[in-house]
């Protein structure tokens, strides 16, 4: 892997605060900014990643839902109230 210089303006008692900070946990200011980085540029992949597997499901059900493969609402509330009593009967009950 390559390396590259990245140079840029901060005030100064921000960088000394920041070296002494660095310094109390025995890394130095350039190790955790590395670290500081990676860990942004993996998160705004992990978003990326999510909001196109988000946008495929809703792509998917708008598809379903165009096809006419619908559930009628009176079913699925039929459904998730047979599962709410499932459950109260299950915290109802001691183990």
């Amino acid at each position: 892997m390559s390396e590259a210089t990245f140079t840029f303006r901060v005030d100064a008692d921000l960088k000394q605060e920041f070296a002494t900070a660095a310094k109390a946990r025995d890394r130095t200011g350039a190790q955790l900014l590395r670290d500081f980085m990676r860990d942004f540029v993996q998160k705004q992949q992990e978003a990326a990643e999510h909001d196109a597997r988000f946008r495929r499901q809703v792509q998917a059900g708008l598809d379903s839902a165009n096809a006419g493969q619908l559930v009628p609402a009176a079913e699925v509330e039929a459904g998730f109230a047979a599962r709410r009593a499932a459950t109260r009967r299950r915290l109802a009950t001691p183990e």
